[in-house]
């Protein structure tokens, strides 16, 4: 009877070993700590402001302001823009136009017909070209022009010249690009129905801008030269 017993208490503890072997144990997951992301850089996107040495007036349709481009080789004498403090390039965006004399005599006469390039260049102050931009369109009705601008002598109280056509231009001015930048003319092509003029002379208005917009990460004030006291 002994025996038995011994028997079937070895049985009971020879199965509880298997049975513990073969068991699968679940690890422990340990809890991962979740990573903070940086914060994304602040981007501000403003209307520039902006020196215009030849206003041409304030659109009807848009209520824009348009800023005739002249020609040119200095940059001072140029649209001038306003550099904010920033960190990084600045991606400076603005619409280009040409410049059309309107006569509704000549298009009444099928006569009205022009076909202009303007070329211009965006400068640094000390004269370095960051870039250029180019405008090609052409006239043949009242509907090409753009806008119209009021404060004229002409019918309904319009100005004769207006922007015609519109090509929006983006481009990227370097970090350390300076408090200013120039927009300058460089040269304009019309094609008229009796032949082609090209204009290059200094102090000319051969384009028009507007809607000048500046997007950048704003950056610290630049500092200022300590007073000396005498």
């Amino acid at each position: 009877m002994r025996v038995v017993w011994a028997l079937l208490c070895a049985t009971l503890l020879l199965g509880s070993s298997l049975d513990a072997q073969t068991r699968k144990t679940t690890p422990r997951k340990t809890p991962t700590k979740t990573a903070k992301k940086a914060p994304a850089p602040v981007v501000a996107k403003i209307e520039a402001e902006w020196r215009c040495p030849s206003e041409l007036g304030v659109g009807v349709a848009t209520a824009r302001r348009f800023c005739d481009v002249l020609t040119g080789r200095e940059p001072k004498d140029g649209v001038l823009i306003t550099i904010p403090p920033h960190r990084g390039p600045i991606t400076m965006t603005f619409d280009l136009h040409n410049r059309h004399t309107y006569s509704e005599e000549l298009v009444k006469a099928k006569q009205a017909y022009r076909k202009y390039t303007a070329t211009v260049g965006v400068l640094s102050m000390d004269n370095t070209l960051i870039d250029r931009a180019v405008v090609q369109s052409e006239f043949r009705t009242l509907k090409d022009l753009f806008d119209r601008i009021g404060g004229g002598a002409g019918p309904g109280g319009m100005k004769a010249v207006a922007p015609a056509g519109a090509e929006p231009i983006t481009l990227t001015l370097p970090e350390g690009v300076g408090d200013q930048v120039s927009i300058l003319g460089e040269k304009l092509s019309v094609v008229r129905p009796d032949g082609v003029d090209a204009y290059s002379a200094a102090g000319r208005p051969i384009a028009t801008i507007s809607n000048v917009m500046l997007e950048f990460r704003p950056g610290p004030a630049p500092k200022k030269a300590p007073v000396r006291k005498p």
